[in-house]
């Protein structure tokens, strides 16, 4: 294996996955405020699951994310 080469390549992937999870939270968000399940100054509680194919098991990461 190449450590240079993976750890660009997963961190490529990552950032690929990080803009994407970002964008999708935020039209969530934004609809669920516009349609009233929201009011905007919430703290979510959040949880990221990824599952690797050909790797055992998930790596979970929680959080919250705050509102206002």
């Amino acid at each position: 294996m190449n450590d240079e080469v993976f750890n660009l390549e997963v961190r490529q992937f990552l950032k690929k996955f990080g803009i994407t999870a970002q964008r999708e939270i935020e039209r969530a968000v934004e609809g669920a405020i516009k349609s009233g399940d929201l009011k905007g100054n919430e703290t979510l509680k959040a949880r990221a699951a990824l599952k690797i194919e050909g790797l055992p098991g998930e790596i979970s990461v929680e959080g919250e994310i705050a509102l206002g």
